[in-house]
């Protein structure tokens, strides 16, 4: 159990995930480097340390190389790279001799909680927090209450000069759907691994489910279903008419790099919409190559074999999704002709990717000084004079800094930025940071 100062934190991080992991380690590096010190809290609502843990299936890959880490692409000689994470565990040679720059997500998981457990006594997880709040002083509001929930239900509040928040996406649940949100039949890729483990298919029993999406997601949990449960039948339903391919080219993959946000940032409005919508491809919607073909092999077998086990069904609108003690019957409609189809299911997996807005709740009391929550190229929110207190997202900002910023490939960069404006803003402040002290007990 965590005990908390009674003095206000420097900062406050909302969320332990890559995002704060990578700012965690910036913090402690440049601070090191300045000889400045600090007080910092990572609040997470996990029990322990996760990323994307419901999900980690085994065919379940990483779609970036492995030196886009937490920290290589900043500073490679870091005690917290990916490689040092191989040496220490015993692993570098047989990663190498994988002769891959792409680890399973399952690994890189297992990177980021050994990183995570060396920021144990800055970090206090079970805490879901609900909202942030402005604490007024003699010149404005200098400081902010963090309230959460722990894991007791007991509510806490903490004081700090500064908020990054980065809580992540928000599962996305058509409106189709909203009506069947406490129906145990359906459920969020998000929850994967923990739902399948409770369905009779783990018994062997026959189960027809359907997969709702044509992402990466959705293509994951078909390739789960048909080789580790041999009892269910699976159908893939999506909108296109066929699963795209990511554009992981070299050139296209440039739009990821650090000096891109740069491009980004600087852009008109409509000059950086339009760039953003050109890229679409390289992460919504689309599949990895290799993925698709292994399920186009699946199909393709089905055929030689006479034997229908999954059906692919593409340019599929889904009207509306109905719940009765036989199972959940979906309404399609054919978007090419126009037909009308139903079909029952025991289990609805809704692969239907994330929103970004849990900022804007957890934010709410603040947005009189915020408005609409535009950030600077630090990321820094934009704020009305009175509120001198920092609040910084990470995650939620891809309008202004273009498609990397919901994904793991600006990590260094972000976090060597935000750490930068946050010791600058320390230093303009009333007094400087002072020494850590927490305890744990």
């Amino acid at each position: 159990m965590t005990a908390f100062n009674a003095a206000p934190y420097d900062v406050v991080g909302i969320g332990f995930g890559p995002s704060n992991l990578a700012l965690a380690i910036a913090l402690q590096e440049q601070g090191a480097a300045r000889g400045h010190h600090y007080r910092a809290l990572f609040l997470d609502k996990q029990q322990d340390y996760r990323w994307h843990g419901n999900t980690l299936v085994n065919q379940s890959e990483l779609q970036i190389s492995f030196l886009k880490d937490l920290v290589t692409l900043r500073n490679p000689t870091s005690p917290y790279s990916f490689v040092n994470y191989l040496r220490e565990e015993g692993r570098l040679v047989d990663f190498i001799n994988l002769g891959t720059f792409y680890p399973c997500r399952m690994e890189f998981n297992d990177y980021l909680r050994w990183v995570a457990e060396r920021f144990a006594s800055q970090a206090a997880y079970g805490h879901t927090v609900t909202a942030v709040e402005p604490v007024a002083g003699a010149n404005g509001i200098d400081t902010l209450r963090v309230h959460s929930v722990d894991a007791q239900g007991r509510e806490q509040q903490q004081l700090t000069r500064s908020v990054v928040l980065s809580t992540g996406g928000t599962p996305r649940i058509p409106q189709q759907f909203a009506h069947l949100r406490g129906d145990a039949r359906v459920f969020h890729h998000a929850q994967y691994l923990e739902r399948m483990a409770q369905q009779p298919c783990t018994r062997h029993e026959p189960m027809r489910i359907a997969v709702v999406g044509g992402g990466q997601s959705a293509a994951e949990a078909f390739i789960d279903l048909n080789d580790s449960y041999p009892s269910v039948q699976v159908d893939m339903i999506l909108r296109a008419a066929v699963l795209k391919p990511a554009d992981d080219s070299p050139f296209v993959n440039d739009i990821f790099s650090p000096a891109y946000t740069d491009l980004v940032f600087n852009e008109p409005d409509s000059e950086r919409e339009q760039l953003i919508a050109e890229f679409q491809n390289t992460n919504y919607s689309v599949v990895d190559l290799g993925l698709i073909e292994r399920i186009y092999g699946i199909f393709y077998r089905q055929k030689v074999a006479r034997q229908a086990r999954h059906g692919f069904l593409c340019r599929r609108h889904i009207e509306r999704g109905e719940a009765s003690a036989e199972g959940i019957e979906l309404t399609l409609r054919d978007t090419a002709t126009g037909d009308i189809h139903r079909q029952r299911y025991d289990l609805v997996i809704l692969a239907t990717g994330y929103e970004r807005t849990s900022h804007r709740q957890l934010l709410a009391p603040l947005l009189e000084s915020l408005g609409d929550l535009s950030v600077g190229r630090d990321y820094r929110v934009q704020a009305a004079p009175q509120l001198k207190a920092a609040v910084y997202l990470q995650g939620f900002s891809q309008a202004s800094h273009g498609l990397s910023d919901t994904l793991l490939s600006v990590l260094p960069a972000r976090a060597e930025e935000i750490a930068t404006s946050l010791f600058e803003y320390w230093q303009a402040g009333a007094r400087q940071p002072q020494a850590l002290a927490r305890q744990t007990a």
